[in-house]
Protein backbone atom coordinates (compact mmCIF):
# COMPACT_ATOMS: atom_id res chain seq x y z
CA UNK A 1 0.00 0.00 0.00
CA UNK A 2 2.84 2.39 0.80
CA UNK A 3 4.29 1.73 -2.66
CA UNK A 4 0.93 2.56 -4.24
CA UNK A 5 0.65 5.75 -2.20
CA UNK A 6 4.10 6.82 -3.36
CA UNK A 7 3.30 5.87 -6.93
CA UNK A 8 0.04 7.81 -7.06
CA UNK A 9 0.90 10.85 -4.98
CA UNK A 10 -0.17 9.59 -1.56
CA UNK A 11 -3.91 9.47 -2.32
CA UNK A 12 -5.01 6.17 -3.81
CA UNK A 13 -8.71 7.19 -3.66
CA UNK A 14 -8.14 9.61 -6.50
CA UNK A 15 -7.17 6.65 -8.65
CA UNK A 16 -9.83 4.22 -7.45
CA UNK A 17 -11.85 4.68 -10.64
CA UNK A 18 -8.75 4.14 -12.79
CA UNK A 19 -8.24 0.81 -11.05
CA UNK A 20 -11.93 0.03 -11.59
CA UNK A 21 -11.63 0.95 -15.28
CA UNK A 22 -8.57 -1.26 -15.76
CA UNK A 23 -10.25 -4.12 -13.87
CA UNK A 24 -13.38 -3.82 -16.04
CA UNK A 25 -11.35 -3.86 -19.26
CA UNK A 26 -9.38 -6.94 -18.13
CA UNK A 27 -12.57 -8.72 -17.02
CA UNK A 28 -14.43 -8.08 -20.29
CA UNK A 29 -11.32 -8.92 -22.32
CA UNK A 30 -11.38 -12.43 -20.85
CA UNK A 31 -15.18 -12.72 -20.67
CA UNK A 32 -15.63 -11.77 -24.34
CA UNK A 33 -12.77 -13.98 -25.58
CA UNK A 34 -10.61 -11.01 -26.58
CA UNK A 35 -13.26 -8.97 -28.40
CA UNK A 36 -13.04 -5.95 -26.05
CA UNK A 37 -9.54 -4.80 -26.96
CA UNK A 38 -9.80 -5.16 -30.71
CA UNK A 39 -9.07 -2.05 -32.81
CA UNK A 40 -12.58 -1.93 -34.24
CA UNK A 41 -14.28 -2.19 -30.85
CA UNK A 42 -12.06 0.44 -29.22
CA UNK A 43 -12.65 2.87 -32.10
CA UNK A 44 -16.41 2.30 -31.94
CA UNK A 45 -16.36 2.75 -28.17
CA UNK A 46 -14.76 6.20 -28.50
CA UNK A 47 -16.94 7.20 -31.45
CA UNK A 48 -20.11 6.15 -29.68
CA UNK A 49 -19.41 7.88 -26.38
CA UNK A 50 -17.40 10.99 -27.26
CA UNK A 51 -20.44 13.28 -27.07
CA UNK A 52 -21.28 12.05 -23.55
CA UNK A 53 -17.67 12.58 -22.43
CA UNK A 54 -17.79 16.14 -23.84
CA UNK A 55 -20.97 16.76 -21.86
CA UNK A 56 -19.24 15.38 -18.76
CA UNK A 57 -16.48 18.01 -19.07
CA UNK A 58 -19.01 20.83 -18.83
CA UNK A 59 -21.15 19.04 -16.26
CA UNK A 60 -18.26 18.55 -13.82
CA UNK A 61 -17.67 22.32 -13.73
CA UNK A 62 -21.39 22.91 -13.13
CA UNK A 63 -21.43 20.37 -10.30
CA UNK A 64 -18.19 21.70 -8.78
CA UNK A 65 -19.87 25.12 -8.67
CA UNK A 66 -22.71 23.54 -6.68
CA UNK A 67 -25.34 23.31 -9.43
CA UNK A 68 -26.68 20.76 -11.88
CA UNK A 69 -27.89 20.97 -15.50
CA UNK A 70 -30.80 18.79 -16.57
CA UNK A 71 -31.25 20.44 -19.96
CA UNK A 72 -28.07 19.35 -21.78
CA UNK A 73 -29.79 16.63 -23.83
CA UNK A 74 -32.55 18.97 -24.99
CA UNK A 75 -30.09 21.79 -25.71
CA UNK A 76 -27.90 19.43 -27.74
CA UNK A 77 -30.91 18.22 -29.74
CA UNK A 78 -32.16 21.78 -30.38
CA UNK A 79 -28.75 23.01 -31.55
CA UNK A 80 -28.33 19.91 -33.73
CA UNK A 81 -31.67 20.29 -35.53
CA UNK A 82 -31.21 24.06 -35.95
CA UNK A 83 -27.77 23.65 -37.53
CA UNK A 84 -29.06 20.85 -39.78
CA UNK A 85 -31.94 23.04 -40.99
CA UNK A 86 -29.69 26.07 -41.55
CA UNK A 87 -27.31 24.04 -43.70
CA UNK A 88 -30.15 22.38 -45.62
CA UNK A 89 -32.41 25.39 -46.27
CA UNK A 90 -29.89 28.24 -46.47
CA UNK A 91 -26.94 26.36 -48.03
CA UNK A 92 -24.69 27.48 -45.18
CA UNK A 93 -21.23 25.77 -45.36
CA UNK A 94 -20.41 23.23 -42.68
CA UNK A 95 -17.84 25.36 -40.85
CA UNK A 96 -20.29 28.28 -40.62
CA UNK A 97 -22.92 25.85 -39.37
CA UNK A 98 -20.61 24.72 -36.56
CA UNK A 99 -19.87 28.33 -35.62
CA UNK A 100 -23.58 29.20 -35.59
CA UNK A 101 -24.26 26.14 -33.44
CA UNK A 102 -21.69 27.25 -30.86
CA UNK A 103 -23.16 30.78 -30.83
CA UNK A 104 -26.66 29.35 -30.36
CA UNK A 105 -25.35 27.21 -27.47
CA UNK A 106 -23.80 30.33 -25.90
CA UNK A 107 -27.08 32.24 -26.17
CA UNK A 108 -28.99 29.37 -24.56
CA UNK A 109 -26.38 29.20 -21.81
CA UNK A 110 -26.62 32.95 -21.25
CA UNK A 111 -30.41 32.60 -20.89
CA UNK A 112 -30.09 29.85 -18.28
CA UNK A 113 -27.13 31.51 -16.58
CA UNK A 114 -29.10 34.75 -16.20
CA UNK A 115 -31.96 33.06 -14.35
CA UNK A 116 -29.57 31.03 -12.21
CA UNK A 117 -26.92 33.62 -11.34
CA UNK A 118 -28.72 36.98 -11.38
CA UNK A 119 -32.34 36.10 -10.56
CA UNK A 120 -31.40 33.44 -8.02
CA UNK A 121 -33.58 30.56 -9.23
CA UNK A 122 -31.92 27.22 -8.41
CA UNK A 123 -30.21 25.69 -11.43
CA UNK A 124 -32.24 22.52 -10.92
CA UNK A 125 -35.46 24.42 -11.65
CA UNK A 126 -34.02 26.57 -14.44
CA UNK A 127 -32.58 23.62 -16.32
CA UNK A 128 -35.67 21.47 -15.68
CA UNK A 129 -37.64 24.20 -17.42
CA UNK A 130 -34.92 24.34 -20.09
CA UNK A 131 -35.21 20.59 -20.64
CA UNK A 132 -38.92 20.97 -21.46
CA UNK A 133 -38.46 24.24 -23.33
CA UNK A 134 -35.70 23.17 -25.69
CA UNK A 135 -37.15 19.70 -26.24
CA UNK A 136 -40.26 21.46 -27.42
CA UNK A 137 -38.23 23.82 -29.61
CA UNK A 138 -36.43 20.81 -31.11
CA UNK A 139 -39.69 19.22 -32.21
CA UNK A 140 -41.28 22.55 -33.22
CA UNK A 141 -38.36 23.68 -35.39
CA UNK A 142 -37.70 20.25 -36.88
CA UNK A 143 -41.43 19.36 -37.11
CA UNK A 144 -40.44 15.95 -35.68
CA UNK A 145 -38.72 15.09 -38.97
CA UNK A 146 -35.32 13.57 -39.65
CA UNK A 147 -33.08 16.19 -41.28
CA UNK A 148 -29.92 15.01 -43.09
CA UNK A 149 -26.64 16.91 -42.90
CA UNK A 150 -23.99 17.25 -45.66
CA UNK A 151 -21.06 14.84 -45.90
CA UNK A 152 -18.52 17.51 -44.87
CA UNK A 153 -20.39 18.12 -41.62
CA UNK A 154 -20.50 14.38 -40.89
CA UNK A 155 -16.71 14.43 -40.62
CA UNK A 156 -16.79 15.93 -37.09
CA UNK A 157 -18.83 12.97 -35.86
CA UNK A 158 -17.57 10.03 -37.87
CA UNK A 159 -14.30 11.13 -39.49
CA UNK A 160 -10.81 9.73 -38.95
CA UNK A 161 -7.29 11.08 -39.21
CA UNK A 162 -6.26 10.78 -42.88
CA UNK A 163 -3.45 8.63 -44.27
CA UNK A 164 -0.30 10.67 -44.97
CA UNK A 165 3.35 9.88 -45.61
CA UNK A 166 4.99 6.57 -46.50
CA UNK A 167 3.24 3.22 -46.14
CA UNK A 168 4.18 1.79 -42.72
CA UNK A 169 1.27 -0.56 -42.15
CA UNK A 170 -0.08 1.89 -39.56
CA UNK A 171 -1.84 5.22 -39.70
CA UNK A 172 1.08 7.66 -39.51
CA UNK A 173 -0.85 10.57 -38.02
CA UNK A 174 -2.20 8.34 -35.25
CA UNK A 175 1.34 7.15 -34.46
CA UNK A 176 2.55 10.76 -34.41
CA UNK A 177 -0.31 11.73 -32.09
CA UNK A 178 0.55 8.89 -29.71
CA UNK A 179 4.24 9.81 -29.64
CA UNK A 180 3.37 13.46 -28.96
CA UNK A 181 1.14 12.36 -26.08
CA UNK A 182 3.98 10.30 -24.58
CA UNK A 183 6.40 13.22 -24.95
CA UNK A 184 3.86 15.54 -23.31
CA UNK A 185 3.40 13.19 -20.33
CA UNK A 186 7.17 12.79 -19.80
CA UNK A 187 7.81 16.52 -20.15
CA UNK A 188 4.98 17.36 -17.73
CA UNK A 189 6.22 14.91 -15.11
CA UNK A 190 9.84 16.11 -15.33
CA UNK A 191 8.74 19.76 -15.24
CA UNK A 192 6.57 19.18 -12.17
CA UNK A 193 9.45 17.38 -10.43
CA UNK A 194 11.90 20.17 -11.26
CA UNK A 195 9.46 22.84 -10.03
CA UNK A 196 8.87 20.96 -6.77
CA UNK A 197 12.61 20.71 -6.17
CA UNK A 198 13.09 24.41 -6.87
CA UNK A 199 10.39 25.25 -4.31
CA UNK A 200 12.02 22.97 -1.73
CA UNK A 201 9.09 20.53 -1.68
CA UNK A 202 9.52 16.82 -1.12
CA UNK A 203 9.66 14.81 -4.35
CA UNK A 204 9.11 11.05 -4.72
CA UNK A 205 12.02 8.69 -5.30
CA UNK A 206 13.29 8.18 -8.82
CA UNK A 207 11.84 4.67 -9.14
CA UNK A 208 8.36 5.99 -8.34
CA UNK A 209 8.53 8.51 -11.19
CA UNK A 210 9.97 5.95 -13.63
CA UNK A 211 7.34 3.31 -12.75
CA UNK A 212 4.53 5.85 -13.12
CA UNK A 213 5.84 7.00 -16.51
CA UNK A 214 6.25 3.42 -17.75
CA UNK A 215 2.65 2.55 -16.80
CA UNK A 216 1.08 5.70 -18.27
CA UNK A 217 3.19 5.77 -21.43
CA UNK A 218 2.70 2.04 -21.94
CA UNK A 219 -1.09 2.50 -21.82
CA UNK A 220 -0.89 5.41 -24.30
CA UNK A 221 1.30 3.44 -26.72
CA UNK A 222 -0.95 0.39 -26.58
CA UNK A 223 -4.01 2.55 -27.27
CA UNK A 224 -2.10 4.18 -30.13
CA UNK A 225 -1.36 0.72 -31.56
CA UNK A 226 -5.05 -0.22 -31.42
CA UNK A 227 -6.18 3.00 -33.12
CA UNK A 228 -3.44 2.80 -35.78
CA UNK A 229 -4.18 -0.80 -36.77
CA UNK A 230 -7.92 -0.66 -37.38
CA UNK A 231 -9.58 -1.71 -40.60
CA UNK A 232 -8.60 0.28 -43.71
CA UNK A 233 -10.05 3.78 -43.68
CA UNK A 234 -10.16 4.04 -39.88
CA UNK A 235 -7.69 5.52 -37.41
CA UNK A 236 -7.94 7.82 -34.40
CA UNK A 237 -11.47 9.28 -34.66
CA UNK A 238 -12.04 13.04 -35.07
CA UNK A 239 -14.53 13.14 -32.13
CA UNK A 240 -11.76 11.62 -29.98
CA UNK A 241 -9.37 14.32 -31.17
CA UNK A 242 -11.89 17.05 -30.28
CA UNK A 243 -12.37 15.40 -26.87
CA UNK A 244 -8.61 15.25 -26.22
CA UNK A 245 -8.21 18.96 -27.04
CA UNK A 246 -11.11 19.84 -24.73
CA UNK A 247 -9.64 17.74 -21.89
CA UNK A 248 -6.33 19.59 -22.19
CA UNK A 249 -7.98 23.02 -22.31
CA UNK A 250 -10.47 22.46 -19.50
CA UNK A 251 -7.97 20.52 -17.38
CA UNK A 252 -5.67 23.53 -17.57
CA UNK A 253 -8.45 26.05 -16.90
CA UNK A 254 -9.81 24.17 -13.89
CA UNK A 255 -6.45 23.53 -12.22
CA UNK A 256 -4.12 26.34 -13.27
CA UNK A 257 -6.19 29.50 -13.73
CA UNK A 258 -7.93 32.00 -11.49
CA UNK A 259 -11.30 31.18 -13.06
CA UNK A 260 -10.84 27.51 -12.17
CA UNK A 261 -9.98 28.30 -8.56
CA UNK A 262 -13.01 30.57 -8.30
CA UNK A 263 -15.31 27.77 -9.50
CA UNK A 264 -13.98 25.47 -6.76
CA UNK A 265 -14.26 28.28 -4.22
CA UNK A 266 -17.89 29.06 -5.08
CA UNK A 267 -18.82 25.39 -4.96
CA UNK A 268 -16.97 24.81 -1.68
CA UNK A 269 -18.53 27.74 0.15
CA UNK A 270 -20.15 30.59 -1.74
CA UNK A 271 -20.23 33.02 1.16
CA UNK A 272 -16.57 32.51 2.05
CA UNK A 273 -15.67 32.88 -1.62
CA UNK A 274 -17.56 36.18 -1.89
CA UNK A 275 -15.78 37.48 1.21
CA UNK A 276 -12.50 36.57 -0.52
CA UNK A 277 -13.43 38.73 -3.49
CA UNK A 278 -14.85 36.08 -5.82
CA UNK A 279 -17.75 37.29 -7.98
CA UNK A 280 -19.98 34.26 -7.52
CA UNK A 281 -22.73 35.49 -9.87
CA UNK A 282 -20.28 35.86 -12.73
CA UNK A 283 -18.81 32.41 -12.00
CA UNK A 284 -22.26 30.78 -11.97
CA UNK A 285 -23.21 32.56 -15.18
CA UNK A 286 -20.05 31.39 -16.94
CA UNK A 287 -20.32 27.73 -15.91
CA UNK A 288 -23.95 27.56 -17.07
CA UNK A 289 -23.14 29.23 -20.38
CA UNK A 290 -20.10 27.01 -20.90
CA UNK A 291 -22.25 23.92 -20.30
CA UNK A 292 -24.67 24.87 -23.06
CA UNK A 293 -21.84 25.63 -25.50
CA UNK A 294 -20.42 22.14 -24.92
CA UNK A 295 -23.94 20.67 -25.16
CA UNK A 296 -24.30 22.33 -28.56
CA UNK A 297 -20.95 20.89 -29.67
CA UNK A 298 -21.93 17.42 -28.43
CA UNK A 299 -25.22 17.68 -30.29
CA UNK A 300 -23.47 18.59 -33.55
CA UNK A 301 -20.99 15.71 -33.16
CA UNK A 302 -23.86 13.28 -32.60
CA UNK A 303 -25.74 14.61 -35.64
CA UNK A 304 -22.55 14.29 -37.70
CA UNK A 305 -22.13 10.68 -36.60
CA UNK A 306 -25.80 9.86 -37.22
CA UNK A 307 -25.70 11.69 -40.61
CA UNK A 308 -29.03 13.35 -39.66
CA UNK A 309 -30.84 15.17 -36.87
CA UNK A 310 -33.84 13.40 -35.36
CA UNK A 311 -36.66 14.30 -32.95
CA UNK A 312 -35.41 11.91 -30.26
CA UNK A 313 -31.77 13.03 -30.18
CA UNK A 314 -30.43 13.81 -26.72
CA UNK A 315 -32.95 11.81 -24.71
CA UNK A 316 -31.34 10.76 -21.41
CA UNK A 317 -27.94 12.33 -22.16
CA UNK A 318 -28.06 14.49 -19.05
CA UNK A 319 -28.33 11.39 -16.86
CA UNK A 320 -25.32 9.75 -18.51
CA UNK A 321 -23.24 12.92 -18.10
CA UNK A 322 -24.23 13.37 -14.45
CA UNK A 323 -23.50 9.69 -13.73
CA UNK A 324 -20.04 10.01 -15.34
CA UNK A 325 -19.21 13.03 -13.17
CA UNK A 326 -20.28 11.42 -9.90
CA UNK A 327 -18.59 8.11 -10.69
CA UNK A 328 -15.46 10.16 -11.45
CA UNK A 329 -15.34 11.43 -7.87
CA UNK A 330 -17.26 14.73 -7.86
CA UNK A 331 -19.08 15.58 -4.64
CA UNK A 332 -22.85 16.11 -4.63
CA UNK A 333 -22.37 19.19 -2.41
CA UNK A 334 -19.98 20.86 -4.90
CA UNK A 335 -16.41 22.05 -4.53
CA UNK A 336 -14.83 18.68 -5.44
CA UNK A 337 -14.21 17.02 -8.80
CA UNK A 338 -11.81 17.00 -11.74
CA UNK A 339 -12.08 16.97 -15.51
CA UNK A 340 -9.91 13.86 -15.75
CA UNK A 341 -12.04 12.15 -13.10
CA UNK A 342 -15.24 12.81 -15.06
CA UNK A 343 -13.64 11.39 -18.22
CA UNK A 344 -12.56 8.27 -16.33
CA UNK A 345 -16.07 7.97 -14.88
CA UNK A 346 -17.55 8.28 -18.36
CA UNK A 347 -15.18 5.62 -19.68
CA UNK A 348 -16.17 3.27 -16.84
CA UNK A 349 -19.81 3.58 -17.92
CA UNK A 350 -18.88 3.25 -21.60
CA UNK A 351 -16.74 0.11 -21.07
CA UNK A 352 -19.43 -1.39 -18.86
CA UNK A 353 -22.09 -0.72 -21.46
CA UNK A 354 -19.91 -2.02 -24.31
CA UNK A 355 -18.80 -5.14 -22.45
CA UNK A 356 -22.33 -6.08 -21.45
CA UNK A 357 -23.48 -5.64 -25.06
CA UNK A 358 -20.68 -7.92 -26.28
CA UNK A 359 -21.79 -10.51 -23.72
CA UNK A 360 -25.36 -10.28 -24.99
CA UNK A 361 -26.79 -8.90 -21.75
CA UNK A 362 -30.21 -7.32 -22.24
CA UNK A 363 -30.96 -3.62 -21.89
CA UNK A 364 -32.90 -4.19 -18.67
CA UNK A 365 -30.02 -5.88 -16.84
CA UNK A 366 -27.57 -3.32 -18.27
CA UNK A 367 -29.57 -0.47 -16.73
CA UNK A 368 -29.73 -2.29 -13.38
CA UNK A 369 -25.97 -2.87 -13.32
CA UNK A 370 -25.19 0.73 -14.34
CA UNK A 371 -27.50 2.01 -11.61
CA UNK A 372 -25.79 -0.13 -8.99
CA UNK A 373 -22.34 1.05 -10.15
CA UNK A 374 -23.42 4.68 -9.76
CA UNK A 375 -24.87 4.01 -6.31
CA UNK A 376 -21.75 2.18 -5.11
CA UNK A 377 -19.44 4.92 -6.44
CA UNK A 378 -21.31 7.70 -4.63
CA UNK A 379 -21.63 5.57 -1.48
CA UNK A 380 -17.85 5.05 -1.56
CA UNK A 381 -17.35 8.82 -1.75
CA UNK A 382 -19.77 9.45 1.13
CA UNK A 383 -18.08 6.75 3.22
CA UNK A 384 -14.65 8.29 2.65
CA UNK A 385 -15.94 11.68 3.76
CA UNK A 386 -17.47 10.18 6.88
CA UNK A 387 -14.04 8.74 7.69
CA UNK A 388 -12.46 12.19 7.41
CA UNK A 389 -10.54 11.44 4.23
CA UNK A 390 -10.32 14.32 1.79
CA UNK A 391 -9.47 14.49 -1.86
CA UNK A 392 -6.56 16.49 -3.21
CA UNK A 393 -8.94 19.17 -4.48
CA UNK A 394 -10.74 19.18 -1.15
CA UNK A 395 -7.46 19.87 0.66
CA UNK A 396 -6.54 22.64 -1.80
CA UNK A 397 -9.86 24.37 -1.14
CA UNK A 398 -10.09 23.69 2.59
CA UNK A 399 -9.70 27.37 3.40
CA UNK A 400 -12.99 27.99 1.63
CA UNK A 401 -14.69 24.94 3.13
CA UNK A 402 -13.99 25.84 6.73
CA UNK A 403 -16.30 28.53 8.18
CA UNK A 404 -14.84 30.84 10.79
CA UNK A 405 -17.41 29.78 13.41
CA UNK A 406 -21.05 29.06 14.06
CA UNK A 407 -23.18 26.76 11.94
CA UNK A 408 -21.65 25.20 8.85
CA UNK A 409 -22.46 27.07 5.66
CA UNK A 410 -23.83 25.14 2.71
CA UNK A 411 -23.15 26.16 -0.89
CA UNK A 412 -26.75 25.77 -1.91
CA UNK A 413 -28.02 28.04 0.84
CA UNK A 414 -30.08 30.81 -0.72
CA UNK A 415 -29.32 33.54 1.79
CA UNK A 416 -26.94 36.30 0.74
CA UNK A 417 -23.50 36.80 2.17
CA UNK A 418 -24.49 40.00 4.00
CA UNK A 419 -27.48 38.28 5.59
CA UNK A 420 -25.29 35.42 6.71
CA UNK A 421 -22.78 37.79 8.30
CA UNK A 422 -25.57 39.66 10.12
CA UNK A 423 -27.08 36.42 11.33
CA UNK A 424 -23.81 35.18 12.77
CA UNK A 425 -22.86 38.54 14.34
Amino acid sequence: MNALKKLFGGNTRQFGMIFALVALIIFFQFATAGRTLTPGNVINLFNGNSYILILAIGMVLVIIAGHIDLSVGSVAAFVGVTVALIMQDWNVPWYAGILLGLVLGALIGAWQGFWTAYVGIPAFIVTLAGMLLFRGFNQFVGKSNTIPVPADFQYIGSGYLPEVGPSTGYNNLTLLLGLLAVAFVIFGELRARRTAKALGAEVPEGWVMVTKLVLVCGAILYATYLFATGRPGTSFPIPGLILAVLVLIYGFISSKTVVGRHIYAVGGNRHAAELSGVQSKKVNFLVMMNMSILAGLAGMIFVGRSTASGPFDGVGWELDAIAAVFIGGAAVTGGVGTVIGSIVGGLVMAVLNNGLQLLGVGADLTQIIKGLVLLVAVAFDVYNKSQGKRSIIGMLTQSFNRPSGGAALQPDEVTSTKETISREA
